[in-house]
């Protein structure tokens, strides 16, 4: 069992594998084409199990009415030989026989003999099927002289035997005739014989009718091919023989005599011999202790089926060509727009920013490109006003914004909203643009210098978020705020986020989940005291600071290098950073931001708190 689950894992994750490596549009069209082959699968499926139900329905009716005819057939077949009996018993030959055997006077008895020829030759000639008529009296027996009558009593046979248990006439199955010679197969019909409507005890009429001629008129209206009838009484006994294989296997079959008796007409389902057979079954009016079956193979029942099931594959494999053909178009189609802004961003990574997206739609992708011009619109012009105005301080911080919104981590966001988009997962999407947008507002400013704390929070919050998106279960980002009026303290913008980058980028390159980040905010000897601090990989503080002073060009040298030096043409030699870490326990960064700027007081102190000074 172990084995076989750890085989369906390994089968699971390679399929996984092979998914995650294709492209985007074979994803989506391998997403039509499973979704449109459940959609038209599921439906020619509820359409053959419609068709099958019917058809079974029409061809359960068929078949019980045809039953039924059967049987009223049967039953009318041997009511006439029930009339048969009666007008022999209103005959004045009978009349007079009868009269002796009451008187026991045996004198008659060919007489008797003689007058009954013509009588039981009425009875043969009305009804084909009677093979022979006997009547067993104390005096002797009366039969037609041109039938060889046998040694063997009447008295002393199982017919009589049952005729007792049955004082109202009953008719036997099947048998071999032991009355008269040939030894032929009859059906018999054994009822009392009655002299002015009074029973005499020991005079009986055996009417034998042929039992080919019985199974001939079951089955006159069946092919060769079909299964045709069989009949078998209430104690599960073949009533007759015929031509089908299992007429003497299944009355045996408790279940099957127990679902034929259960009542007076009916059908059922029933296995035998590896198939399904349909079972109709109705019991005779005129031999109520007989019940008529018809059998028929459930698959020959149910053959127009086969060519639904035909119709319906052919349907679905058309289907699926139209499916994969129209598919690759969609696909083509709605993945232009993205394939389109992927391209924009590459040209951006090789410094041309004077490129810019254009959609006739007005979808998440679009909206994503629409903010895409604002934010290249808005570096264009910040690069512009660097280059004129102040060439000094705000070239720090234009470096700091540039490599804050640098395209490979736009790209990268746009790349996993397109991935999230294509997934489904419209609710991250929506978040993921939402948080963009917001970042792009925050870092930009409306062109301030200075924003508020909140204000810079708001902005790493929002990148934090884009990030958790890109690196699930990566980190954790947590702030901390020592008095609520630090929020409007006017610090330099994007002071904050290449610090958390950092961490992010370096500090949990090894991990793919439990990273922290914490950033905290307080008030210090009348200084901002800011900590960003993580427990990722740690850093080389010397190693840092070296590279800090030669200049570095390093991403994570940079952003630190950048910092240091925005607090330098802000604050002067009031503000400083320190760097603390240890390999593998995480690092830390601090910054202390005085309360002044250029020498003006922004804030005062109150009992130990910030106070804002009019």
């Amino acid at each position: 069992m172990r084995t076989l689950k750890d085989g369906c894992n390994l089968i699971r994750a390679k399929i996984s594998e092979n998914y995650y490596r294709i492209s985007i549009k074979q994803r989506v069209l391998l997403s039509f084409i499973v979704l449109i082959t459940l959609s038209i699968s599921a439906m020619g499926t509820l359409t053959y199990w419609i068709a099958a139900k019917e058809i079974q329905n029409n061809a359960f009716e068929t078949r019980k009415e045809t039953v039924d005819k059967t049987t009223q057939l049967l039953d009318y077949r041997l009511n006439d030989v029930a009339m048969s009996v009666q007008s022999l018993m209103l005959s004045d030959a009978y009349r007079q026989l009868m009269i002796d055997v009451q008187a026991h006077d045996v004198t008659n008895y060919y007489v008797h003999l003689s007058e009954m020829q013509y009588v039981l030759s009425q009875v043969t000639f009305n009804e084909p099927m009677i093979e022979n008529v006997l009547i067993a009296t104390p005096i002797g027996d009366f039969y037609s002289t041109t039938q060889i009558r046998s040694q063997h009593s009447f008295y002393g046979s199982e017919l009589y035997d049952n005729s007792k248990k049955n004082p109202g006439g009953y008719w036997a199955k099947g048998h071999y005739d032991r009355l008269f010679t040939g030894n032929g197969r009859v059906i018999s019909f054994v009822v009392r014989g009655i002299y002015d409507h009074t029973p005499i005890t020991n005079v009986f009429i055996v009417v034998n009718l042929q039992e080919s001629k019985i199974a001939g008129l079951l089955n006159q209206n069946t092919s060769k091919q079909e299964p045709g009838y069989f009949m078998l009484n209430t104690e599960g006994e073949a009533v007759l023989e015929t031509r089908l294989p299992y007429h003497q296997q299944l009355p045996k079959d408790p279940a099957f005599l127990r679902e034929t008796t259960s009542g007076s007409q009916g059908y059922f389902f029933y296995p035998f011999s590896g198939k399904e057979y349909l079972i109709n079954y109705r019991q005779s009016a005129s031999a109520p202790n007989w019940i008529l079956a018809g059998i028929q193979s459930k698959d020959e029942l149910l053959g127009q089926l086969k060519g639904v099931q035909r119709a319906t594959l052919y349907v679905i494999g058309v289907f699926l060509l139209t499916t994969w053909f129209f598919s690759n178009k969609l696909t083509a189609v709605l993945l232009k727009p993205l394939f389109k802004l992927s391209r924009l961003m590459r040209r951006v990574e090789e410094n041309q920013l004077s490129v810019s997206f254009e959609s006739k739609y007005n979808d998440e992708i679009a909206q994503v490109g629409f903010q895409f011009n604002r934010m290249m619109a808005e570096i264009k012009t910040l690069i512009e006003d660097v280059r004129e105005n102040e060439e000094g301080k705000r070239h720090a911080e234009i470096r700091a914004l540039t490599a804050q919104m640098e395209p490979h981590f736009l790209y990268n966001t746009l790349n996993t909203i397109y991935c999230k988009s294509v997934l489904g997962e419209n609710q991250d999407v929506n978040e993921m643009i939402l948080a963009l947008s917001q970042m792009f507002q925050l870092g930009l400013g409306g062109g301030k210098d200075l924003i508020p704390l909140g204000d810079e929070l708001a902005h790493v919050q929002q990148y934090c978020a884009i990030q958790q998106k890109c690196y699930e279960e990566l980190f954790e980002y947590r702030v901390m705020i020592e008095e609520e009026e630090l929020l409007s303290f006017p610090v330099p913008k994007i002071i904050l986020q290449p610090m958390v980058e950092n961490s992010i980028q370096h500090g949990f390159s090894d991990r793919r989940e439990g990273g922290f980040i914490t950033v905290r905010a307080s008030f210090e000897q009348s200084m901002l005291h800011l900590v960003v601090e993580d427990n990722g990989t740690g850093m080389d503080v010397v190693k840092v600071q070296e590279g800090m002073a030669r200049q570095t060009v390093s991403k994570k040298g940079y952003a630190l290098v950048n910092i240091r030096h925005r607090l330098q043409l802000y604050y002067g030699p009031d503000a400083r950073m320190e760097l603390s870490g240890e390999a593998g326990k995480g690092s830390r960064t601090d910054l202390w931001i005085p309360l002044r700027e250029g020498g003006a007081l922004l804030y005062e102190t109150a009992a130990g708190h910030p106070v804002m000074r009019h």
